[in-house]
């Protein structure tokens, strides 16, 4: 398998009028062509700001001020704005989750899709516009020659999804970074954006990075899991090891959340507390203040991300949880 995306060490922060914010934090990763690797966890938890850092989209504010991001053995972070502007299409495409925002009001969609050829591939008007309603057709949208013509608000939610997602893989990116996807889509329109993520991964062997805070998409859609938490990945591996025998309190939380199989009147199962704030973070385990597992050495020592056979988990208890 050859791995397309490698994120190492990756860090990020945040300038603001009351001091720096370390809003991601060491994290590591990796995902092969044809493979899904999901970043899982509560909002707020650093997963979008790691999608931006590796696609280079951060705000003014935000710095990467540590780590590598290689794009198919390419350290991206080392390029200069143009060689990193040439590489986004055909190395990284993006799928973002306000497709309405994302979308620009007053353009054709078809002259949105044709985009990327025009740019990249230098390709005349009527070319690049053929390619498009092509690419439209591919996604899935109905009489694409006619709807090329229409604008963003003549769509619906969904449709929208799809036109950004065929603007990502225009250009046959080697890895597509899609964050929450199908935010505010009904169930039937996220499964079926959902399917059509994975039949493109498949059919043109991309690595996928899904941004998620939903268990059961990643349960059937991932491959991998990295879980984040305030910043940093608590715990990774394959996804049903990891849903199976999680290694980590705060993914054990998670997984008990899911209200699978609660009795009528039953109350819901919950990770106590809040995650912390960033400008505060707990010393040592920064979930410790939630643990159910919190001893003296969490509040003194950061465990480590350590890996074993194939896994990894940043928790003092890690050993025993996997017993238990």
């Amino acid at each position: 398998m050859t791995t397309s995306l490698e994120v190492e060490g990756l860090s990020v922060d945040i300038h603001t009028p009351t001091g720096v914010l370390h809003v991601v934090r060491d994290v590591s990763f990796s995902v092969g062509s044809g493979r899904t690797l999901a970043l899982l966890g509560e909002s707020g938890c650093g997963k979008s700001m790691t999608a931006q850092a590796v696609a280079g989209l951060l705000d003014p504010v935000a710095e990467v001020v540590g780590g590598a991001v290689r794009l198919d053995g390419t350290d991206v972070l080392e390029l200069d704005h143009t060689a990193r502007r040439a590489l986004a299409g055909p190395g990284l495409g993006v799928v973002f989750q306000d497709a309405l925002t994302t979308l620009n009001p007053v353009q054709q969609v078809g002259a949105q899709v044709a985009e990327p050829f025009r740019i990249h591939e230098r390709m005349g008007r009527k070319a690049a516009r053929e390619r498009a309603v092509e690419l439209m057709e591919r996604v899935g949208i109905p009489e694409p020659r006619a709807r090329a013509r229409a604008y963003p608000h003549q769509f619906s939610g969904g449709m929208r999804q799809r036109l950004l997602i065929a603007m990502a893989v225009a250009l046959r990116p080697s890895v597509l970074l899609a964050d929450e996807p199908t935010t505010a889509l009904d169930v039937t329109v996220q499964a079926q954006i959902m399917r059509l993520l994975a039949d493109l991964r498949a059919e043109r062997s991309m690595a996928l990075v899904l941004i998620t805070h939903d268990l059961a998409v990643v349960a059937e859609q991932a491959d991998e899991v990295a879980v984040m938490y305030a910043g940093s990945i608590v715990e990774t591996g394959p996804v049903r090891e990891v849903f199976d025998r999680p290694r980590h309190p705060y993914t054990r939380g998670l997984l008990s959340s899911v209200p699978a199989g609660a009795a009528k009147g039953e109350p819901l199962r919950s990770i106590e507390g809040s995650p912390p704030d960033l400008a505060a973070v707990p010393s040592g385990c920064a979930f410790r203040t939630r643990c159910p597992l919190a001893a003296e050495i969490c509040e003194s020592e950061t465990p480590a991300l350590l890996e074993v056979d194939g896994r990894a988990a940043a928790c003092h208890f890690a050993k025993e949880l996997t017993d238990a």
